[in-house]
């Protein structure tokens, strides 16, 4: 499916949510569609440059707005990508942050393990570092299968398998099960 950028900005341009709606609708039918808000003149060749070249770089301050998260979290989150390697920043009017890496060399366990940690532990610690004593000795063993059943999941899906939404055949395979949409 084809890719395509709605750069909104509302300063620019008089287009009421309606029509912006039906837009959206009509777009999403022929490509994959991401949409993004910003109110600063100029803003927009930016985001398009670096979403037609798949670089930056990019505010953060336009990230935290296109993925509706507050801008002061979404900088927490840039400053773990920078510090793991994941990010590259530059300061400067045309400063931002890129991927320090091609988007299909950077997996969900990477992301996830520089903004959270280790993708499983027990209690702050690692799960092997946990002992159980008595009938509860085989603990170590589920949590270590815990662990590793994360890992074959977020080790296998790409930054570029969620952007192109072609999440590989085992994860297809794991939701189609009903039981797994299901809050226990």
């Amino acid at each position: 499916m084809k890719r395509a950028v709605l750069i909104v900005n509302p300063q620019a341009s008089r287009v009421d949510d309606a029509s912006l709606a039906e837009v959206e609708r009509r777009l999403m039918r022929a490509a994959y569609l991401r949409t993004l808000r910003t109110e600063d003149r100029g803003h927009a060749i930016e985001l398009a440059r670096a979403a037609a070249e798949g670089k930056g770089p990019l505010k953060g301050e336009l990230i935290s707005e296109a993925q509706g998260i507050p801008r002061k979290f979404m900088e927490n989150i840039l400053l773990d990508l920078k510090h793991s390697g994941i990010v590259r920043t530059q300061r400067g009017a045309a400063g931002g942050y890129w991927l320090a890496r091609p988007a299909g060399e950077t997996t969900l366990a990477d992301v996830i393990r520089a903004v959270e940690g280790p993708l499983a532990n027990v209690r702050g610690e690692f799960p092997e570092s946990v002992e159980y004593r008595g009938a509860a000795r085989p603990l170590t063993e589920v949590w270590i299968a815990v662990r590793a059943n994360l890992r074959a999941v977020l080790e296998s899906v790409t930054l570029v398998d969620l952007v192109e939404d072609t999440l590989p055949a085992p994860i297809g395979e794991l939701t189609q099960d009903p039981e797994a949409w299901v809050h226990h």
